[in-house]
């Protein structure tokens, strides 16, 4: 039967047990800077396809890349490739943002823009002078004080309502951009 050993680090009070559960040493690689007593966190690679790595601390790890040539071998069309390739913007998502425009035409409306122009009963190709008119005619046919004892009116106003407010923010930001 192997031999157990009993005594622990604490001596009886559990907050001065140390972080770790053993008491072997810890090993630290030092940074391979040349003097530097520093730990070492951060690899870095000898040469390019090389496994090896070196290992500095963060200090040396920021002088190693920034003498680091990223385009270094290859020719002048395949630097400009690739950093065509990886220098992308997101304009293309700025005219998709919603996720939702789709439809006929240029796409420039999205979805609740398709629908409410279905709520005002205009084609899809409306402009903002047009749907100010639709809605006016909508909301004073449809408004309570009008229709008082109806309540579908009521929802049919109130759905007037939604759907030019989703266009005019979207004239709004069509204006400002």
């Amino acid at each position: 039967m192997a031999y157990r050993p009993t005594r622990s680090n604490d001596w009886g009070f559990p907050r001065w047990r140390g972080y770790s559960a053993g008491r072997e040493a810890e090993t630290v690689r030092l940074c391979d800077r040349h003097g530097c007593q520093e730990p070492g966190n951060c690899p870095a690679p000898k040469s390019p396809n090389n496994p090896d790595r070196w290992w500095f601390c963060q200090t040396h790890a920021g002088e190693y890349n920034r003498g680091w040539d990223y385009f270094e071998g290859l020719s002048a069309e395949e630097a400009a490739a690739r950093e065509a390739d990886e220098s992308g913007t997101a304009a293309g998502y700025e005219r998709s943002r919603h996720y939702a425009w789709s439809g006929p035409g240029d796409g420039s409306r999205s979805r609740d823009e398709l629908r409410a122009l279905t709520a005002l009963g205009l084609e899809e190709e409306a402009g903002f002078e047009e749907i100010r008119g639709a809605w006016r005619k909508l909301a004073k046919e449809n408004h309570p004080d009008v229709r008082p004892g109806d309540p579908d009116a009521a929802v049919r106003f109130q759905a007037v309502q939604a759907a030019y407010e989703v266009l005019r923010a979207a004239e709004e930001r069509r204006t400002a951009a």
